[in-house]
């Protein structure tokens, strides 16, 4: 697939991005590769499945004889494999400039003293928690395709589309990536919506961010140059370097929380009990990963970079609207940052009354297919070169369409 320009915004709620395919699920809440391209105006002649473009194996291996895996269990599992690959990606970056090891060899990482310390201010413990969080991520990734493997089934290889060009800030490897953390668009509503008592996602709930400024526009989450990864010349940290490494702060939280409700999602489809246990196995990490990153976020430092403000968020004052309340309650109950454990919220209906829980879970709103349009909206795959999509995300498309396609066989 050709490159192709992806807008600033793409919302779930808009019509182009519910519409259901011929001979697809009728769900209207499941978002569907073919009308996510065509509303992006990219639909084309490639709309073969996933397997044609990069796995190594046909499917017909992949039956349920011989202990080998039914097709949805195996679409599953691969699905979950280019989530860790992405964030095995992304994590990488972070730690060659942010980490305390060196990734992959687990060596001492002098990376980047500028940027660690931008990122101390969050907290001092920042370059081990992005080491441990990358090696955590390219675990998960080499484990998904060694187990797929071993039943037959078809690893995930995304090697080709590995064109972003890195940070090019001393000691970096100027090697292709496939994300870029150059131009994010930053969506922080994970912060209200796991603070609200009364509102959940897969109920119909919407939220607001807690960075605003965040969510609009593209902001850098790593430093490109040398010059952007320098001291002021009495020692201390530059505002555009503290608001890159605040902008890595909220990320990390962005992306864990979408492993968090993606592996209960997924795992609501699996057929085999032991592809259920993997999945619930690894769960668990992704929400000890976000639990970490939602507490550091609210260290942010209260500063202006540009257009980007991080907000005291301790003021008892809505950042989106200046008001003291928010949904009929005190700000501070939405927006204050040592209230980092999920709220008990309405669940499965209203009647059964409150309760503490992971959200989104369902598989309208945690499915796969929705989960690659959060990357793409992320800006995650922008070609700086020409600032439009790499061509991953049809591929990317195509293995989430047939993960959402999977049911489970009883």
């Amino acid at each position: 697939m050709n490159e192709e320009k992806i807008p600033q915004t793409v919302s779930l709620a808009h019509s182009h991005l519910t519409e259901t395919p011929p001979g697809h699920s009728s769900d209207p809440g499941v978002v569907r590769r073919r009308s996510f391209l065509k509303g992006l105006g990219i639909v084309g002649a490639t709309l073969l499945p996933a397997g044609a473009l990069l796995l190594s194996k046909g499917k017909a291996q992949e039956t349920t004889s011989g202990g080998r895996l039914s097709k949805g269990d195996a679409d599953l599992l691969r699905f979950a494999a280019w989530v860790e690959l992405v964030e095995s990606d992304l994590w990488t970056q972070y730690a060659e400039l942010g980490g305390a090891t060196k990734p992959n060899d687990g060596g001492p990482n002098t990376g980047n003293p500028a940027y660690k310390l931008a990122l101390q201010n969050l907290d001092g413990d920042m370059p081990q928690y992005i080491a441990d969080n990358t090696d955590d991520e390219i675990s998960h990734h080499r484990f998904l395709n060694n187990y797929l493997q071993s039943k037959g089934a078809s690893p995930v290889d995304l090697s080709k589309y590995a064109i972003v060009p890195p940070s090019r800030v001393s000691g970096v490897p100027q090697t292709g990536r496939l994300t870029n953390l150059r131009q994010l668009t930053v969506d922080t509503t994970w912060w209200t919506r796991l603070r609200s008592d009364n509102q959940n996602p897969d109920l119909g709930g919407s939220f607001e961010n807690a960075v605003p400024d965040l969510a609009k526009g593209q902001h850098p989450a790593i430093p490109q140059t040398d010059a952007e990864a320098a001291l002021n010349a009495d020692g201390s940290i530059p505002n555009h370097l503290q608001a890159i490494a605040s902008t890595a702060g909220f990320h990390f939280a962005f992306i864990e929380q979408g492993g968090s409700s993606l592996y209960p999602a997924l795992a609501q489809k699996v057929t085999n009990l032991e592809v259920l246990r993997v999945l619930l196995s690894i769960g668990p990490s992704e929400a000890m990963h976000f639990q970490t990153w939602h507490d550091k976020a609210g260290n942010a430092p209260n500063i202006t970079d540009g257009d980007l403000t991080f907000p005291n968020l301790n003021a008892g004052i809505d950042p989106n609207t200046g008001l003291t309340t928010f949904n009929g309650n005190p700000a501070a109950d939405a927006f204050q940052t040592n209230l980092i454990m999920p709220e008990p919220t309405i669940f499965l209906d209203p009647k059964l009354g409150p309760v503490s829980i992971l959200r989104p879970t369902s598989t309208a709103q945690g499915g796969a297919v929705a989960s690659v349009v959060s990357f793409v909206e992320d800006g995650l795959f922008i070609n700086p070169a020409t600032n439009k999509n790499t061509g991953i995300v049809d591929v990317l498309m195509r293995l989430a369409e047939d993960a959402d396609e999977a049911r489970r066989q009883l």
